[in-house]
C-alpha cells in the first residue's frame, strides 16, 4: 500500500469514521446512496459547540467533542480539510435570535447573517459554495425555524491518471436484484500498490492531481454485502490490508452519477442524539435564547468519468424553540455488481463522501466534462471560508 499522506489529526480522522460507520447502518435496505460523513461531523461539530449538560454528552458519544473543545476540533479540521487540493470547506449561520459573542469568536471560520423572510440568500450560498453542484438548500425554512447552520464541502478535481475517452464500452453491471444491464464502462491499468483486499473486500484507489489530492477508492464486498460491511474497507487500518500478487490489475468502473437528498432527523435516536432535539435541549452556549434542533438534512452530489471526480455536499441544521490462487500476473478488478466509492481526503485517512452503487450506474459525464471534453475548475470559496484566498 502506498504511504499515508499527512493530514487531519488522528483525533478528528477517527472521530468522523465513527460517526461514518455508525451512519451507514442506517442506510441498509435503501438501494443507492451518497452521503458525507464529513459534512455531517461539521454541521453537528459546529452546533455542538453551544451545547452544555446532558445535550453536549449525547454530542459527544456521537462526534467525539462537545462544548469549547468542538469549537477547536471543527476550526481545526475544516481548516486542514481546506488543505486537500481542489476542495473546498466552508459553513455559515443565519439566525433570528442573538448568538453569543462568545460562541462567534471561538467559531472564526464561520460567517453569520440575520435569517430574514426570504431564503435567497442561503440558497444562493449552497450555490456558490458547492460550485453549482448543489442548486438550494437541502430543507425547508419555516416560520418557526430560528437558526439554519450550513456547511458545505465540494470537490471538483483531475484524475492524476484519466481514463481514455476510446476505452469506454458497455459491459455487464449486475444490479442487486440480479438484473444485467450494460452500462458505460471505463477501463485502465492499475500498479498493485494501488489496489488491495481488505478482508473480503477488494480496494482500488484513484489518486487526484496535486500533491495534496484527493484519494478516491472504489469498494467491492462479498456478493450481497451491505453498504455497513462493504464501506469502511475503505479506510481500513494498513494491517488489515494485503496487496494484490499480481503485475498489473485490470481496472473496469461504470462512469457514474449520485445524489441523495437525506432527512437525517428520524434517524438521530439511532445515532444516540435524543435531549438535544427536545425542549430538554441545552444550546446555552450558542444563544440566549432557548433552542433545540428541529431538522438535519443532507443533500449530496457524486460523479465519475473519464477525467476526473465531482462531489459536494450541503448539510442544513436547523433549530426551533426550545423547550484465491491467482491465474496469471493480471488481476481483473471489475466493479460490475453493486459497490461502494468513498472519497477522502489527502491524508487518505478521513472519509468525506460514501457512497454505494446498487442499481445500473446512470453514466452520465460530469458537468462540461465528458470523455473528452474540460473539466470545470474548483468552486470559489465564499468570503471568509477557511482556505479562501490560498
Amino acid at each position: 500500500m502506498p504511504p499515508v499522506r499527512p493530514g487531519p489529526c488522528p483525533g478528528h480522522a477517527g472521530a468522523v469514521r465513527a460517526l461514518g460507520e455508525r451512519w451507514l447502518r442506517q442506510f441498509d435496505g435503501r438501494g443507492d446512496f451518497v452521503c458525507s460523513p464529513a459534512g455531517l461531523w461539521l454541521a453537528l461539530g459546529a452546533v455542538a459547540a453551544g451545547a452544555g449538560g446532558g445535550t453536549a454528552e449525547e454530542l459527544r458519544a456521537l462526534l467525539g467533542v462537545a462544548g469549547p473543545d468542538a469549537a477547536v476540533a471543527v476550526t481545526s479540521a475544516a481548516d486542514e480539510l481546506a488543505g486537500t487540493d481542489a476542495l473546498a470547506v466552508a459553513t455559515r449561520v443565519w439566525s433570528r435570535v442573538p448568538v453569543h459573542r462568545a460562541y462567534r469568536e471561538a467559531l472564526p471560520g464561520i460567517g453569520f447573517a440575520r435569517l430574514g423572510e426570504s431564503r435567497d440568500d442561503i440558497d444562493d450560498w449552497v450555490r456558490r459554495a458547492t460550485g453549482g453542484q448543489i442548486e438550494k438548500l437541502p430543507a425547508p425554512v419555516l416560520p418557526d425555524t430560528l437558526l439554519a447552520l450550513v456547511n458545505a464541502l465540494a470537490l471538483k478535481a483531475r484524475w492524476q491518471t484519466p481514463f481514455q475517452g476510446h476505452a469506454t464500452r458497455p459491459a455487464p453491471f449486475t444490479d442487486a436484484s440480479g438484473t444485467v444491464h450494460q452500462v458505460p464502462t471505463m477501463h485502465r491499468t492499475l500498479v498493485p500498490g494501488d489496489a488491495w483486499t481488505a478482508g473480503p473486500a477488494q480496494v482500488a484507489q484513484l489518486r487526484c492531481e496535486g500533491a495534496a489530492g484527493a484519494v478516491v477508492r472504489l469498494v467491492l464486498g462479498a456478493p450481497g454485502a451491505d453498504p455497513a460491511e462493504v464501506l469502511p474497507a475503505a479506510w481500513a487500518p494498513r494491517a488489515a490490508c494485503a496487496p494484490f500478487e499480481a503485475e498489473a490489475v485490470a481496472l473496469a468502473v461504470p462512469r457514474l452519477s449520485l445524489r441523495t437528498t437525506t432527512d437525517i432527523t428520524p434517524q438521530l435516536p439511532a445515532l444516540g442524539v435524543r435531549r438535544a432535539t427536545t425542549s430538554l435541549a441545552d444550546f446555552s452556549g450558542l444563544s440566549p435564547e432557548p433552542l433545540a434542533i428541529s431538522t438535519v438534512v443532507q443533500e449530496a452530489v457524486l460523479r465519475i468519468a473519464e477525467l476526473g471526480v465531482e462531489a459536494a455536499a450541503a448539510t442544513a441544521v436547523l433549530s426551533r424553540a426550545g423547550g484465491a490462487p491467482r491465474p496469471d500476473r493480471t488481476f481483473r478488478l471489475a466493479y460490475d455488481r453493486p459497490f461502494g466509492i468513498v472519497v477522502l481526503d489527502a491524508s487518505g485517512r478521513l472519509p468525506l463522501f460514501a457512497a454505494w452503487q446498487s442499481t445500473a450506474p446512470a453514466g452520465e459525464p460530469a458537468p462540461g466534462g465528458g470523455p473528452r471534453g474540460g473539466f470545470p475548475p474548483p468552486p470559489p470559496l465564499p468570503p471568509g471560508a477557511p482556505g479562501a484566498g490560498r
